[in-house]
């Protein structure tokens, strides 16, 4: 469940900035120096300097900052007169020179020399003032004079800086910042680094925006964590652009409005697809509006309405201008870096927040007349791009104009497989304009086709589907089969949701309406037959296949395709082997898009289904086949799916090398399907639990068992209460190893899906032995034992077999336990599946224990510790470590907490990392070098910046550098 954070966020880290806080801080070390850093507004100028002034050594230099406001009549000198008139100046020794300052520090009567006699020239009187105000600069004892923002000083400012910055005899650093969009070609600002004084360090620095991989370590910091999603941090880059101000600001909005939450143990936003402006943002951005001429104005809005790239007789269309106004207009834009030339002859807003800020400040009449000049403009374009179109209609208020081009805004985007996009264009005009009750029903109709495909991924967007769809079902709909396909619809929805028996209720109603629309009747009823749910029997979910099937000659042949798929499906779920014969014949005569789509959808499903039954092989081919069919469908959200899937898989071959790690890429995707994303999360808790982080794999087995139990997900139900029973068995907690297992056990027991019990059975019937129920736990193995399909089900057979053992132990039949314990861990290690064949011989060592057997049991017992640290399951070989050591056997001491420590040296890992970013790779590349998850490289990196006590990515390669060389001499 995502939850809102009520907690205060932290002050923001500065990052990105590495490089650039060394240079500056280098410049400043080789005083005098003469610094200037230009960027655009909210890029970071003040914070590096900032920094750097913070920074040894040159925190112990002394500093005076002068800020240049954008006055429309700025004072001369106004902001070093601000800077310096708090100062004391009775005991600095001035020249007489020093009284041609009377004028600007009044309030320094009596302290300042008198004054010099006036002169005629007003050249010499400037000049006299600034020798004054260099005085005076350098004998209060200033190192670091910072000038801020000098885009906007005043032309005597300006001299006086060229003044300082060409002295022979100077000791004052200038540092200033500015934004050079801003200024003009003339501006001396530009010369100082140039023309500086010959004994002077000059640096000119250019801030750029921050990278996707910096912008991640910005709202990390912000939230004191690493656990950030990818999709967060894209989404923020995507509309911030870097520009850490918007950044910062972005975040502290969508946090004071409750946009942000904590979700599967990570910081991820609600579901937004717009990020408001800043109202920071927003009046820098206006700021410099006001300051251009109405032309200029009249092209920056049309520009912020279009959004994309636009040529320039677009942008005088749109705002009605003139074509020679609206060239000087986007002369001036282009020059005040407002705007950007995207494409020969195409131009856009140089940021999107910025365009946002603009068009948010057009009064309303003006803004819906150029949104219809754009839209009208599209139009005549040769390929006229629906999604926009729908948009420009949209905030012009035509809203027949906006329904037809958002309907086929929202069909391309299922063409393409993005559900999401397709859902939010419909729902905002489902739920934005009155419509017709007729047009209504029609596109609540498109909507609910456009939801069921990924429901839970919708997030907080799917409730207000369901609601939209609830009201056009209490519209007037005269049809019965109208009527049947909504509720349909929401019956699926409600399903996918986790609300079964309202969903199940829904489709059984729509099912008796949709008599005349055959491949909508079957289309509910093999809903129904998916075998989920607590309460319903077997044969129910049984009795809508058969009818399901009875109806597929009166389905049109296009349609039968997807009918094929679900009953394979559903018969693989069930435990029906002849589901296998269905799923191989499926994809014969696929020749459509959606068919092939289809067909992949059943690969993939039975890929799955494999998992289940132990057809581990089969699972790996039928996996691979349907990625490679997605491919070519360009449904890329099942592909993710599809990845995840086969690392279930690779869980159970033991692959466990580097499998966190991709499973936790696959998983931070915005379009992770919600049963997918279940999956990942229940692959990283067993690796969890097997690395012995009981805390964190229990808290994710809980959560993941509880959605999976509240979504009716058998097959997702099983592992997860089986990881949670071993844990309670481990504790001596049997009766909350059969509680933990209960649900899921009953469940399989009452809808006969004996198929789904290989990990669940033997941990639930163990648990009854040890609480004393061993004669419910027989009843129930013999359940088990008439269920097992006939042929070809390894993993139940092999499940089968061990609860059979348990039941030999119980009774003291110790031999027969130890037979029954090794035709299980024969038949897991065919498959193979290294870690079930590990447990299952950890309890046939302590059955030939009973059975007297002690030195054939430590011999398999001490071979399945070592095979168990080999694997990485730290926390079972821990187990049976102990019980060898009780009895009299040595066993050397595994690594605990983690991998092996390495006290103040870097790891092998760390290294890796740290070379690379030596070499300038930032963190994402790192990533993709080593096959590792950006935020696995960020807890590296962090670690070895710790161990090497430094703070920055410049101090850490030097350090690595001074390592190796060590590192080098020892070994020479």
């Amino acid at each position: 469940m995502a939850q809102p954070d009520g907690g205060a966020a932290s002050a923001p880290a500065f990052v990105g900035r590495e490089r650039e806080l060394a240079a500056v801080g280098d410049a400043l070390r080789s005083a005098p120096a003469v610094v200037l850093i230009e960027g655009e507004a909210g890029i970071g100028k003040t914070a590096l300097v900032r920094e750097c002034l913070l920074a040894p050594p040159v925190r112990d230099l002394r500093s005076l900052t002068a800020v240049c406001p954008p006055l429309t009549e700025p004072f001369p000198l106004g902001p070093l007169v601000e800077a310096l008139h708090r100062r004391h100046v009775h005991d600095l020794e001035l020249s007489p020179l020093a009284g041609a300052l009377r004028p600007l520090f009044p309030e320094w009567a009596d302290q300042l020399p008198p004054a010099p006699e006036p002169l005629d020239d007003p050249r010499a009187t400037r000049h006299r003032l600034y020798r004054a105000m260099v005085e005076l600069v350098t004998a209060t004892g200033v190192d670091v004079l910072v000038i801020e923002d000098a885009h906007w000083a005043d032309a005597a400012t300006l001299e006086f800086l060229v003044m300082l910055c060409a002295a022979a005899d100077r000791t004052v650093s200038v540092v200033i910042t500015c934004r050079s969009a801003e200024m003009p070609d003339t501006s001396p600002l530009t010369w100082l680094t140039t023309r500086a004084a010959a004994h002077t360090a000059s640096l000119r620095l250019t801030l750029e925006p921050l990278t996707v991989d910096e912008t991640s370590r910005l709202v990390a910091s912000i939230f004191s964590t690493t656990d950030v999603s990818a999709e967060f941090v894209t989404f923020l880059h995507q509309r911030t652009e870097g520009v850490p101000l918007a950044l910062e600001e972005s975040v502290s909005l969508l946090r004071d409005r409750g946009d942000i939450v904590r979700r599967g143990g990570e910081w991820s936003r609600r579901a937004l697809d717009e990020l408001r402006v800043p109202p920071t943002v927003r009046d820098s951005v206006l700021e410099r509006v006001r300051r251009l001429s109405p032309s200029a104005r009249r092209v920056l809005e049309a520009a912020a309405v279009l959004a994309d790239p636009a040529d320039e007789a677009t942008l005088a269309r749109v705002g009605e201008l003139s074509d020679d106004d609206a060239g000087a207009g986007l002369a001036q834009l282009l020059s005040a870096g407002l705007v950007r030339e995207a494409e020969p002859g195409r131009f856009v807003c140089r940021h999107v927040l910025a365009a946002r800020a603009v068009e948010e400040a057009v009064p309303v009449s003006e803004r819906r007349r150029r949104h219809h000049h754009a839209a009208h403009a599209l139009q005549q374009s040769t390929s006229p791009p629906v999604g926009r179109l729908s948009r420009h209609f949209r905030e012009a208020g035509d809203v027949e104009q906006w329904s037809r081009h958002a309907e086929a805004a929202a069909e391309l985007a299922l063409a393409s497989g993005d559900d999401r996009a397709a859902v939010v264009v419909l729902l905002d005009l489902l739920t934005s304009a009155e419509h017709p009750q007729q047009r209504f029903a029609h596109l609540a109709r498109l909507l609910g086709e456009a939801a069921t495909w990924g429901a839970a991924a919708l997030g907080e967007l799917a409730d207000e589907v369901a609601a939209t769809l609830r009201a056009a079902l209490d519209g007037t709909d005269p049809s019965a089969s109208g009527r049947g396909e909504l509720r349909l619809l929401l019956g699926r929805l409600l399903l996918q949701l986790g609300d079964f028996d309202a969903g199940s209720e829904q489709i059984e109603a729509a099912a008796a309406d949709l008599d005349e629309r055959p491949e909508l009747a079957a289309r509910a009823m093999i809903s129904l037959a998916y075998p989920r749910g607590h309460e319903w029997p077997l044969r129910r979910h049984q009795g809508w296949l058969e009818q399901a099937s009875r109806l597929t000659p009166r389905v049109p042949a296009e349609d039968r395709v997807w009918l094929a798929v679900d009953r394979a499906s559903v018969l693989l779920m069930m435990g029906d082997d002849t589901g296998w014969q269905a799923a191989a014949e499926m994809g014969d005569g696929a020749a459509t898009l959606f068919e092939r789509r289809q067909v992949a959808r059943g690969r993939m499903n039975a890929g799955h289904a494999a998992i289940g039954w132990g057809r581990d092989s089969e699972g790996y081919d039928r996996l691979d086949a349907a990625i490679e069919l997605l491919g070519t469908t360009g449904y890329r959200r099942l592909v993710n799916s599809a990845l995840l899937t086969r690392a279930h898989l690779e869980w159970h071959r033991g692959s466990w090398d580097g499998l966190a790690e991709r499973v936790t890429r696959l998983a931070e995707a915005e379009d992770t399907l919600p049963e997918a994303l279940l999956e990942a999360r229940t692959v990283l808790a067993f690796l969890d639990l097997a690395t012995g982080r009981r805390t964190a794999a229990e808290e994710t087995l809980r959560d993941v068992l509880d959605r999976a139990e509240r979504h009716g997900l058998v097959d997702m139900l099983v592992e997860p209460a089986a990881a949670l029973g071993r844990v309670r068995l481990a504790d001596g907690d049997a009766d909350g190893a059969v509680e933990v297992t209960d649900v899921a056990a009953s469940t399989i027991d009452r809808k006969n899906m004996w198929v789904w019990g290989a990990d669940l059975l033997p941990v639930h019937v163990d648990a009854l032995i040890r609480s004393g129920r061993t004669e419910h736990a027989a009843e129930l193995v013999e359940r088990f034992g008439a269920g097992v399909p006939g042929t070809d089900a390894p993993a139940p057979e092999a499940a089968l077999r061990a609860c059979g053992a348990l039941l030999a132990e119980a009774r003291g039949a110790f031999d027969e336990a130890v037979d029954g314990f090794a035709g299980a861990a024969r038949t897991w290690a065919a498959l193979p599946r290294p870690y079930a064949e590990l447990l299952t011989d950890e309890r046939r060592g302590a059955a030939m224990l009973r059975a007297g057997r002690d030195a054939d049991a430590l011999s398999l017992l001490g071979e399945a510790q070592q095979r168990l640290t080999a694997l990485g399951a730290r926390w079972d070989a821990d187990r049976v470590a102990r019980l060898l050591r009780e009895r009299g056997v040595e066993v050397s001491r595994a690594w605990h907490g983690g991998r092996r420590g390495y006290g103040d040296e870097l790891s092998p890992r760390e290294r890796e990392v740290c070379d690379l970013v030596a070499r300038g790779l930032t963190n994402r590349q790192v990533a993709e070098a080593l096959f590792l998850s950006p935020r696995t490289v960020d807890r590296h990196l962090g670690a070895a910046m710790r161990k090497l006590g430094v703070t920055s990515r410049t101090a850490l390669a030097v350090a690595v550098t001074d390592v190796t060389d060590e590192t080098d001499e020892n070994i020479g």
